[in-house]
């Protein structure tokens, strides 16, 4: 059986801040979602402030009945959150009306069109706070790394290598490198996770699809800053894609990415339990594994990929780390260079300014 999975993620309100959506939005949303007769299945929850509604169907990626009932389920929500007084409300919706597809109009999209295994399982990544490219590392870690991945070894698929679509955020191009003779060029893209990101990842011979990831930076669509991006993913695991822990510990030593409070620091990604709220420790970046079983469309789970009790060592970790990179203040590299931060146009004010108070010697 064919199936699509398709996870599709917005920021559209948040209780005091950037924290999470009210339960009564939730409601709303998953309510609109239930009641529409597109899918097979679904299944709403929340990553700090971003509501994600994972769907099921036979529509294939890009379909726009399916877009449209998220974008709908959105809107539904946004409504609702402007009566609450939710901070941001609607922030990541930010066309006026849906044009065919949700992709460059502010909600994350990640999707793959499958042939169904007997035991079809996956995971959804789903992160707040942080950029696209924060999933670089990894996936790099997943599918490059023996170190952190031993299947790239006894498993003779994974052996194999990969192809993994680059995409270059400013221009829209995709490169698609070939592992492992394109091992020096896609490590030269990963390097910088605030232009090259990873789109999708293929099976060496291009047939099956094993990876998609949200590549949407919305300052690029909005012009300005509204948020940011937190990123969504799908990775089908075990058989001849990587295992389940595999990819979860890829997760582990939580490393640095941009983002974090008004989107212009560097600051660890924290592994956080499903339906956690972001805190308000600096608003640390964040990331969640929603681990699902599949049959003719039909979910089982989320099981909490991140939940058990060695992942608060994880967290603890990556508390630790946020409070070392805070003790360097305002000074890069706490914060992004200019070109990256997201409150520019208050940076290049203060630099105007100063501009104005150079003189010769």
């Amino acid at each position: 059986m064919r199936t699509t999975v398709s996870a599709i993620k917005a920021d559209i309100g948040g209780i005091g801040g950037h924290t999470r959506p009210s339960e009564e939005i939730l409601h709303i949303v998953a309510e609109y979602v239930k009641s529409k007769e597109l899918l097979i299945d679904f299944y709403v929850g929340y990553t700090g402030d971003d509501i994600h509604i994972i769907m099921t169907h036979t529509h294939g990626v890009d379909n726009e009945k399916i877009h449209k009932l998220a974008w709908d389920a959105f809107t539904g929500g946004t409504k609702l959150a402007k009566e609450q007084g939710l901070y941001g409300a609607g922030q990541d919706l930010l066309k006026d009306a849906f044009s065919g597809n949700v992709r460059g109009m502010g909600p994350g999209v990640a999707e793959i069109e499958m042939e169904e295994r007997p035991s079809e399982v996956f995971c959804v990544i789903a992160a707040d706070k942080t950029e696209p490219g924060a999933f670089n590392l990894p996936f790099w870690k997943i599918f490059v790394d023996a170190r952190t991945n031993t299947g790239l070894i006894i498993n003779e698929k994974l052996a194999e290598g990969v192809i993994m679509r680059i995409m270059d955020v400013m221009s829209g191009k995709v490169a698609n490198l070939k592992l492992w003779e394109d091992k020096p060029e896609l490590e030269a893209a990963l390097m910088y996770p605030g232009r090259y990101v990873v789109h999708s990842i293929l099976s060496s011979d291009g047939r099956e699809q094993m990876a998609s990831s949200s590549t949407d930076r919305l300052h690029n669509i909005a012009g300005t800053y509204v948020g940011k991006d937190d990123p969504i993913a799908i990775v089908r695991t075990q058989k001849q894609f990587p295992a389940t822990e595999e990819v979860g510990s890829a997760f582990a030593d939580p490393h640095y990415v941009a983002g974090d409070t008004r989107g212009s620091h560097h600051m660890p990604l924290m592994p956080a339990k499903l339906n956690s709220p972001a805190s308000i420790n600096y608003a640390l970046p964040m990331v969640s594994c929603l681990v699902f079983s599949m049959h003719n469309g039909k979910l089982t789970g989320p099981h909490d990929g991140f939940g058990t009790a060695d992942w608060d060592y994880q967290r603890m970790l990556a508390a630790e780390r946020a409070m070392i990179m805070r003790h360097q203040g305002f000074i890069h590299p706490a914060t992004l260079i200019p070109e990256e931060l997201e409150y520019n146009k208050g940076y290049q004010a203060r630099m105007s300014k100063l501009s104005e108070k150079f003189k010769d010697l």
